[in-house]
């Protein structure tokens, strides 16, 4: 399931995210590519120590639990901290799968989904769009600043060369509780739904409150946590 969440950012916050990033020292992205990734990426990356990254990154977390949509679409269990990244010149990331665990302190962290958030306005730069691999063929994906794009990390990707301007994104994967990508695709249909028919009808109405335990007995019988 391949799902949008618009505005997770604010405008004011991407320009100073971008205004912050313009300023910071970058490093080759290849540092925490894969054996198989590495042969394909050419990018910079924010280091993961530096303040920039930790003060923005700490700030899209917050951002991140206060998001319906993303909550409901990823029902998050452990969340690797936002990287940031910075694509130009040509610079691009073929096409690879990410590793299954990332290391997070010292425990690790199974990515079930991947984010991207979109930093820079796309009509700043040519290219850059984020190529997901799903059985309904490749969609491409280039979003405005602020907004968000979640999608399985078992699915081939790539983000194609940038041949103009300066494409600025903050990455980061999501072990949900729900590891089985075709069940929480369930949950997230169901869950909007819900929403809908408590708008409609009233929280308390008796069709809503009946899906609303068929959605919980749902996650009991699919979660871990």
């Amino acid at each position: 399931m391949l799902t949008l969440i618009p505005s997770l950012l604010t405008v004011a916050d991407c320009a100073a995210i971008t205004a912050d990033l313009a300023a910071a020292v970058w490093t080759d992205g290849r540092v925490t590519a894969g054996s198989q990734s590495a042969g394909v990426k050419a990018n910079q990356q924010l280091p993961a120590d530096s303040p920039v990254a930790q003060r923005w990154g700490s700030h899209i977390m917050d951002a991140l639990g206060r998001s319906p949509r993303f909550v409901s679409a990823a029902l998050p269990h452990r969340i690797l901290p936002p990287m940031f990244n910075r694509y130009a010149g040509g610079g691009h990331f073929g096409t690879h799968v990410d590793n299954a665990i990332r290391p997070v302190g010292g425990s690790k962290l199974r990515t079930d989904l991947a984010a991207t958030v979109f930093l820079a306005d796309p009509a700043g730069y040519e290219g850059g769009e984020l190529t997901v691999e799903t059985s309904f063929g490749a969609q491409r994906v280039k979003l405005p600043a602020g907004d968000m794009v979640l999608y399985p990390a078992s699915s081939l990707h790539r983000v194609e060369a940038v041949t103009r301007g300066v494409r600025l994104a903050s990455f980061f994967w999501v072990q949900s509780m729900v590891r089985d990508d075709a069940a929480r695709a369930l949950l997230f249909d169901l869950d909007q739904t819900i929403q809908r028919l408590g708008t409609e009808l009233g929280a308390n109405h008796r069709d809503a409150t009946a899906l609303t335990g068929t959605y919980h007995n749902l996650v009991r019988r699919w979660a871990d946590t």
